[in-house]
């Protein structure tokens, strides 16, 4: 993206605020997700950390319907659960995570 000139914004969240994550005590890794600046279009995503494979199904999704980083973030997901994090990344790219100061 950087050597496209690509503008975007990124939204971290770490699994040590996921209440799931630290109740069955894997809480070390992160879910970050990159989205266009302009259109908040998902542009990237990692998982590092527990279920990621189960958890980037979602983002996956999301990047191959043209989904916002604003539409997953305004998704509702259970709670405590760690697919929270991805919710939480997404909502960090546009400013607006519940969970992190």
């Amino acid at each position: 993206l950087k050597a496209n000139g690509v503008s975007y914004n990124k939204g971290t969240f770490p699994f040590a605020a996921n209440s799931r994550a630290r109740a069955n005590d894997v809480a070390t890794g992160f879910v970050k997700v990159l989205a266009h600046k302009d259109s908040d279009k998902l542009l990237g995503a990692w998982i590092m950390g527990p279920e990621a494979g189960e958890l980037i199904g979602q983002l996956v999704l999301g990047m191959e319907y043209g989904a916002a980083a604003e539409d997953l973030g305004r998704t509702c997901v259970s709670h405590p659960t760690l697919s929270e994090a991805v919710k939480e990344a997404c909502m960090a790219c546009y400013d607006k995570p519940i969970h992190m100061a």
